[in-house]
């Protein structure tokens, strides 16, 4: 549900694994031949199993299936670790994450290939037990926006969006209410991936249907299409417990399980288990019109409009059809379409290609899934599907062009009324023009192609800018990754900024606290207003230093508990800011008291009194701007 396809070139893939000599033979020998099982099966062998063994990345499963057959189709690994049970390829089961989203597109258009919804009519029309908040007025949010992320909510996952307590499972319609994000932009304007969207499009489906998502999802495609160990369902089904793969962590040199993740509350967003037969099964239906073996789930008109409507900032980059995602895979003419998806555990590929007949996926858990899923599905559309990359030689004018694309950008997916936020600023991005014309976008070097357009330097992957009728660039969008846009960020929004304004902020506080242990005897001798004011220091410092202790020690836990709940440290943490204020609030009326009252002896203290002052405004600022003061999260 978070995780989509990072940047893994070959070279990058040899350096770690020492796989130079591997790939280099397969160059020489030509495009190996897909439909050669052992061809194919040395191949992924030798990516997955080194490094799913290096990354510690316990369960994994690949299937390859072209011109209706299945190619290739192996486990890698233990679905459980301690009684050595391996992975099943014909059985064992995975969580697709974001992968389940196909499914919910899916059933919303069933129904409206029957008439029973209109995906151009505001979803309030369909949606019974609350309302989308009318943020913009004349401005609805319909289906079609949520299928292709453009309904302009804002996004969230911490503390809800995945649990691992059956107790706070509860009704979808009673989840979707109570963790309702902000509308941010207006629908239709900006691509922003929205789990929250998706679940609702769920609750649509069951609302119309009369029948509760799950079971319409048994009904209308596992069924039909005999997908016999899939489900959306949690708790998993008891018959269905011993096909599961298990999900760990790593640490201390052993795996520690841990308990299946539920995603439920959002389950339409994420929540499917599934096998790799099963896929194929589904592949099959959407590869050959809608249909696999006599029973359709899908019309073919319908099929080719989610696949040919949709969603992009620029018509030259492959972004959003109707629910399926458009990747860059393989080339333009590979037509690549599907979904990644992932959990905290699993990380998964789903890829088709209609003219070439075919289909992959693959899933792997635990810690080191990341890297074996980015390793592997780069890689094999790179050995199987190679494409031609060109030396372009840099414009010799460049470097004055192409001012007007650096500066800092950031993502479109996000919070902005939530703690969250924070993120925002953390993961912007630096785009800066580099001395030999090339444009370096965070640390990827890009060459200029054509108006906006720029290929990476050793690799096809593409960025497109998006500029203004006034010749100002508005932002960008990666080619193939059509669930965000970047555009400029603010000044306060970017890591150079945040970084500057932390850093000396603290070393201020902490200086307060290394004078007082050296000048404690003068402290102590400070009498009335004089100590009352450096009291109202000492209470700022300490609550701002003491705001980012807790912080550390939260992280320290790590991010994967953030998303099961919210820990108490955190909260404690949330109540410094507020502390930080009301002290901040005193400490400016003791600034003022100190200039005029003349307390202290001397200049330079007053000054040192007023440069605290300036620090904790600065500090105030900064929390108010990332939703840091009181308890900005959902419960």
């Amino acid at each position: 549900m978070f995780r989509n396809r990072g940047q893994w070139g070959l070279g990058r893939l040899a350096a770690t694994l020492g796989l130079s000599m591997l790939l280099g033979l397969g160059a020489q020998a030509g495009t190996p031949d897909l439909d050669d099982e052992e061809e194919v099966e040395a191949f992924v062998d030798g990516v997955v199993k080194p490094l799913m063994q290096k990354e510690h990345s316990p369960s994994g499963i690949v299937a390859v299936m072209k011109d209706d057959k299945i190619i290739f189709q192996k486990g890698y690994g233990y679905i459980d670790v301690e009684k050595r049970i391996p992975v099943d390829a014909e059985t064992s089961m995975f969580r697709p994450g974001s992968i389940s989203k196909l499914f919910t597109w899916v059933s919303v258009m069933q129904l409206a290939e029957q008439g029973k919804l209109d995906i151009d009519t505001d979803v309030n029309e369909y949606v019974t037990q609350f309302k989308i908040e009318d943020t913009f007025p004349g401005k609805p949010i319909t289906l079609r926006h949520i299928l292709t992320h453009t309904p302009g909510f804002e996004d969230g996952a911490l503390g809800y969006l995945i649990i691992n307590d059956v107790d706070r499972i509860m009704p979808l319609a009673e989840a979707l209410e109570k963790y309702q994000p902000e509308r941010v932009v207006e629908p239709g304007t900006r691509v922003a991936y929205s789990n929250w969207a998706t679940a609702l499009a769920g609750l649509i489906v069951a609302n119309v249907s009369g029948e509760d998502f799950n079971t319409y999802v048994d009904n209308h495609i596992f069924k039909p299409l005999g997908m016999t160990h899939s489900t959306f369902r949690e708790p998993l089904p008891a018959e269905l417990e011993p096909f599961m793969a298990k999900a760990y962590t790593y640490g201390a040199g052993k795996y520690k399980e841990t308990p299946y993740e539920i995603i439920t509350n959002f389950g339409p967003a994420g929540a499917a288990a599934v096998s790799a037969p099963d896929m194929a099964k589904f592949a099959r239906a959407l590869l050959n019109g809608g249909e696999y073996d006599g029973v359709r789930i899908l019309k073919e008109e319908t099929l080719n409009q989610m696949l040919n409507e949709g969603f992009s900032h620029d018509p030259r980059a492959r972004g959003t059809g109707l629910g399926f995602l458009k990747r860059d895979f393989g080339g333009p003419e590979f037509e690549n379409f599907g979904h990644d998806g992932g959990t905290t555990i699993f990380i998964s590929h789903f890829g088709l290609s209609i003219p070439n007949d075919f289909m992959l996926f693959s899933s792997f858990s635990g810690p080191g899934a990341g890297p074996v899923h980015q390793a592997f599905v780069e890689n094999f559309y790179d050995e199987f599907f190679p494409q031609d990359l060109p030396y372009i030689e840099p414009s010799a004018d460049f470097q004055s062009r192409g001012q007007k694309y650096a500066g800092t950008y950031v993502s479109s997916r996000n919070s902005h009324t939530k703690v969250e936020s924070i993120l925002r600023g953390l993961g912007s991005v630096n785009v800066a023009v580099m001395p030999d014309n090339t444009l370096m976008i965070g640390e990827t070097r890009y060459v200029e192609v054509g108006d906006n357009v720029f290929r990476q330097v050793d690799d096809n992957d593409q960025v497109i800018f998006q500029e203004n009728e006034a010749g100002e660039i508005t932002g960008y969008v990666l080619d193939g990754m059509g669930v965000m846009q970047f555009y400029p960020a603010k000044f306060y929004e970017t890591k150079g900024y945040i970084s500057t304004v932390l850093g000396l902020s603290l070393l201020v506080f902490v200086g307060v606290f290394v004078r007082l242990a050296l000048q404690w005897a003068r402290f102590r001798a400070c009498e009335g207003q004089a100590k009352n004011a450096y009291r109202a220091t000492l209470v700022v410092a300490g609550a701002n230093i003491l705001f980012f202790v807790f912080i550390g020690i939260t992280l320290m836990g790590g991010m994967q508990q953030l998303f099961y709940s919210i820990p108490g440290t955190l909260k404690f943490a949330f109540v410094f800011p507020i502390v930080a204020l009301l002290a901040t609030l005193y400490h400016l009326y003791t600034t003022f008291l100190v200039w005029r009252d003349g307390l202290f002896e001397g200049v330079w203290p007053r000054i040192r009194h007023s440069l605290v002052a300036f620090f904790a405004v600065l500090m105030i600022a900064f929390y108010h701007t990332w939703n840091l003061i009181g308890f900005n999260y959902f419960a």
